[in-house]
């Protein structure tokens, strides 16, 4: 028998206040926590029967895997069982004393003490055995690890305040069993009838058989021996659903066996099941949320989908099927043509895996397609919610970067809502004649991109123009230079060439620009000095006295400052100044004789160009100084 006293344990603190979060019932649907316990008691004999391929004897003479659901009304408690894979001492303080998930510090940040939203959460979340707390006022957990000595068991007990305990138990059977005593206000989970509508409605999917005891009366005039062991029956269909025809599944099923494997609250917004044949085989079934986790950005997090061969689960995130900028996608893969013994490093060697990926990639992108052909709206929810993951895309997947390309939406000078967004097709036809490139304008954010003084000329000629303000927007187009074979270009990057959409009398206008304004230029140049890389006068301006451009082959400025932010060197490089010689300001500046005041006013001018690009002043005092000292002279 084994020597370890019972232990008492506080709990990490994000698990401490989320259980605070359960005990206050913030879901506002408490029949869930069945479907989770239930969901991590079947992903404990997906795991025992992964590791006995290797280890037969796990099995313990017991190879019929099931899950066990029992209520006892009079003592008013819930237990849920299973013959999986089991934990040892240190699995049950590392997975029932923590929450070992990323994003759990993030997630506690967003709750706002508003009970409906702060249940959505929750349920995005995933919380798993925690739920339990939502209809229990005390949680026994009674488990031993397959292939440990009966002795070796444990018993693990809290009531979901600060701690828990921990103590060494005997126990015959592998697995782990879970009892819930329940809250006088629960009582309802300790019905039969209640129960079996819940394991049909939530679990019937499940790979393994949820059994609950047979509900059968004795015959008339006999009575039930009171020691005579239940007999238990299958609630669920306990088939693979990915493994049944596309007709025989109902949208209900397809929605309950999403939320099963993502722990997501709300139903997916689009999914796709096929059976393939031929060269490979396998099934797969994939979703698309319809919102992001806590820990998208976070390209290190765990991911991936599902993978099972030939119906046997091998791992949970299997992230070699799919490409990076899908990580968001859920869903599972059972293959015929891998080995049962397949590792992670196996699946990173094997070209069936290749194979696999690639043709899973062109499913996610044709779901996609569809959606945004079919169900525009839809299509709008799922761009809001992964829109910036998806444009990692065309860097990262250059064999499909054009299916991609259409999948892009962007913000406009058509509309004035950033949330309205429009494809590139969709641009390309409303271009005007004669127009040869599309041309977008790179800012830190909308507001800043759709006010930007590179688009005036753009209006006055109403050409549209798109609005690029995600952080990755720059980047993207690094790897993007065309589309339906116009050229991308970014507006207020080099010598502005608008093509045919400028009449000869225009393109002229703008050579002389140089020759006319010669001496200003100079003046500002010897002004600025090392602050620029030159000085010219544009046309491209028509309300700004101004403007900053960069070098045709420079780096532009939103990507310099996401690298400068982390910490990155970059290239040095210095802006063009352009004037708009026709400006009153300009005018004015032409004409002044003072050099010193000159030379403060185009500071000013050069300033408020960087001010304009979003930009951050290197000395804002020192601005605010010369701004002032002209005002008081203007005031004189």
């Amino acid at each position: 028998m084994s020597t370890v006293e019972k232990e008492t344990m506080g709990f990490q603190t994000e698990a401490k206040q989320l259980l605070q979060l359960m005990i206050h019932s913030l879901y506002s649907n408490k029949e869930i926590f069945l479907r989770e316990l239930v969901s991590n008691a079947s992903d404990a004999a997906d795991k025992l029967r992964f590791e006995a391929l290797a280890d037969g004897s796990l099995f313990e003479s017991d190879p019929e895997l099931r899950v066990r659901v029992t209520a006892d009304k009079e003592a008013g408690t819930l237990t849920i069982s299973d013959n999986g894979i089991g934990m040892s001492r240190e699995d049950v303080v590392a997975n029932l004393g923590t929450i070992a998930r990323s994003g759990t510090a993030e997630f506690l940040k967003n709750l706002s003490g508003d009970q409906r939203k702060d249940s959505q959460l929750i349920g995005q979340f995933g919380v798993g055995f925690y739920s339990a707390f939502i209809v229990a006022d005390r949680v026994e957990v009674f488990t031993r690890r397959a292939g440990a000595p009966a002795d070796q068991a444990v018993h693990w007990e809290s009531s979901g305040e600060a701690d828990f305990s921990v103590e060494a138990h005997n126990m015959a059977e592998r697995g782990t069993k879970v009892v819930l005593h329940l809250r006088e206000d629960c009582k309802e989970f300790a019905d039969d009838w209640r129960l079996r509508s819940i394991i049909k409605k939530y679990s019937d999917h499940i790979g393994i058989p949820v059994e609950m005891p047979k509900m059968a009366s004795p015959a008339e005039g006999e009575e039930e021996p009171a020691d005579k062991a239940p007999e238990f029956e299958a609630v669920n269909a306990a088939t693979a659903l990915w493994t049944r025809p596309r007709t025989e599944v109902s949208d209900e099923e397809y929605q309950s066996f999403y939320k099963h494997i993502s722990h997501d609250f709300s139903d997916a917004l689009y999914w796709s099941h096929n059976k393939v044949e031929g060269k490979l085989e396998y099934n797969s079934l994939l979703y698309l949320p319809s919102q992001p986790p806590m820990d998208m950005w976070n390209r290190d997090a765990v991911r991936g989908l599902k993978l099972y061969v030939q119906r046997t689960f091998i791992m949970d995130d299997a992230e070699q099927f799919l490409p990076l900028y899908l990580r968001f996608v859920k869903g599972v893969v059972d293959s015929n043509d891998l080995s049962l013994n397949v590792s992670r490093e196996i699946l990173q060697q094997d070209p069936v895996v290749d194979s696999m990926k690639g043709a899973l990639t062109k499913r996610v992108l044709d779901m996609l397609s569809k959606l945004a052909k079919n169900e525009p709206e839809k299509y709008q929810t799922f761009w809001k919610a992964f829109g910036q993951v998806m444009k990692e895309g065309p860097a990262e997947d250059f064999s499909n970067k054009d299916k991609i390309a259409k999948l892009l939406r962007f913000a406009t000078t058509t509309d004035d809502k950033v949330e309205q967004t429009h494809s590139l097709e969709d641009y390309v036809s409303r271009m005007k004649e004669g127009q040869k490139d599309i041309f977008y304008v790179v800012a830190e954010n909308h507001k800043t991109a759709a006010n930007s003084p590179h688009l005036e000329v753009f209006r006055k000629k109403g050409i549209e123009v798109l609005l690029l303000s995600d952080r990755v927007d720059d980047w993207l187009m690094n790897h993007m230079h065309e589309f339906d074979g116009k050229t991308l270009k970014d507006v207020g990057r080099g010598q502005l060439d608008l093509g045919e959409l400028e009449g000869e009398d225009e393109k002229k206008a703008q050579e002389n620009l140089a020759e006319q304004h010669k001496d200003l230029i100079e003046r500002v140049s010897k002004a600025l000095g090392e602050q620029v890389e030159s000085v010219r006068a544009t046309a491209r301006l028509t309300d700004s006295p101004a403007c900053l451009v960069v070098g045709e082959d420079d780096m532009g400025a939103q990507m310099r400052r996401i690298l400068e932010q982390a910490g990155q060197a970059v290239p040095e490089s210095k802006p063009i100044f352009e004037l708009n010689p026709e400006h009153p300001l300009v005018l004015k500046l032409d004409k002044e004789p003072d050099e010193d005041r000159f030379a403060d006013l185009v500071d000013v001018l050069f300033q408020q160009a960087h001010l304009a690009e979003g930009a951050q002043l290197d000395d804002p005092a020192g601005y605010v100084h010369k701004l002032n000292k002209l005002l008081l002279e203007l005031s004189a």
